[in-house]
């Protein structure tokens, strides 16, 4: 078996409707609601570029073009700020797309299921193995250390299988998530045995969560491309990985760090409180602020 030696591509799955925000997604996607001054799905591509992917592809709808302008050189704002001296605002502006980093766009013409959407990617990666991020889950590292997807490909560059994000979850919320249950083979390491997507609580084989991070090698995508529709009648990228359990392997690796589930509006409040409490330029005056609120009604 080839060994793959690093990780530089990323899937950004980011063509759902985001119904449980609307209004607010009825005329702007969902990745781009912002948590204090960024969006979601800027926090999910510094996320891929901290742990060396330079790669990055959306994968798109309709009515997504603000996140391909987001990334793009914008000329007009550029040329204003260097007119009126705003040098710090320009670097800002700048730095969203580093030279080093490349974005490529691909439309997902049909919802049908997050395992369709990366199959729609595939004539982009290739024979790569690549990351997939749901914006949707904002996630960071423990206190300061590396970033959830920099220890995924750390994991990865050592057993050599597709990894997976996985957290404890309440009994009550297995149905939510993707479920994976194992042998533990490190700390936080599982060799996965099985994997089940939104089971019932009776029938979950463990609490082990996916969250929305994978690094995955490219034979998923020959098991998505001939599997069935699963779960809610759609194409499930859990069923095509539960395919390489027994011929490649796959881990699942219970990550340092917070998750905030921004698809719910609960997890995007918790985000945006969490965030604004250590934001340089707002964090003291918004702490302040909350310590002023009578929170006992």
């Amino acid at each position: 078996m080839k060994k793959f030696t690093h990780v530089n591509k990323a899937v950004f799955p980011v063509a759902g409707l985001g119904t449980r925000f609307l209004p607010a997604t009825k005329a702007q996607p969902k990745e781009m609601l912002p948590i204090v001054d960024k969006p979601l799905i800027q926090y999910a591509v510094e996320e891929a570029y901290e742990a060396g992917i330079r790669h990055m592809i959306f994968v798109t709808g309709r009515n997504k073009r603000a996140i391909e302008d987001h990334f793009d050189t914008a000329y007009e704002l550029e040329t204003e700020l260097e007119a009126n001296g705003k040098d710090e605002l320009l670097s800002l502006v700048r730095s969203l797309a580093p030279s080093d980093m490349d974005c490529s766009y691909v439309r997902q013409p049909r919802s049908l299921g997050l395992g369709h959407a990366v199959l729609c990617a595939r004539h982009i990666v290739r024979n790569d193995p690549f990351a997939v991020l749901l914006a949707d889950d904002l996630m960071v590292g423990a206190d300061g250390g590396p970033g959830v997807l920099t220890q995924m490909v750390e994991v990865f560059k050592e057993v050599q299988t597709s990894v997976l994000a996985v957290q404890e979850v309440p009994l009550e919320h297995v149905k939510r998530y993707g479920i994976v249950a194992g042998d533990t083979v490190g700390e936080r390491l599982v060799k996965v045995r099985t994997m089940v997507e939104k089971p019932s609580p009776d029938k979950a084989p463990s609490r082990l969560g996916v969250a929305g991070r994978y690094v995955l090698t490219p034979t998923v995508f020959d098991c998505i491309a001939n599997q069935p529709r699963g779960s809610g009648g759609e194409i499930q990228l859990t069923d095509g990985i539960a395919q390489l359990i027994p011929t490649e392997g796959v881990h699942a690796y219970r990550y340092e760090g917070r998750r905030y589930d921004c698809g719910s509006k609960i997890g995007f409040l918790e985000a945006s409180v969490a965030f604004a409490l250590k934001h340089d330029e707002v964090g003291a005056d918004f702490r302040e602020y909350l310590r002023s609120l009578d929170l006992k009604g």
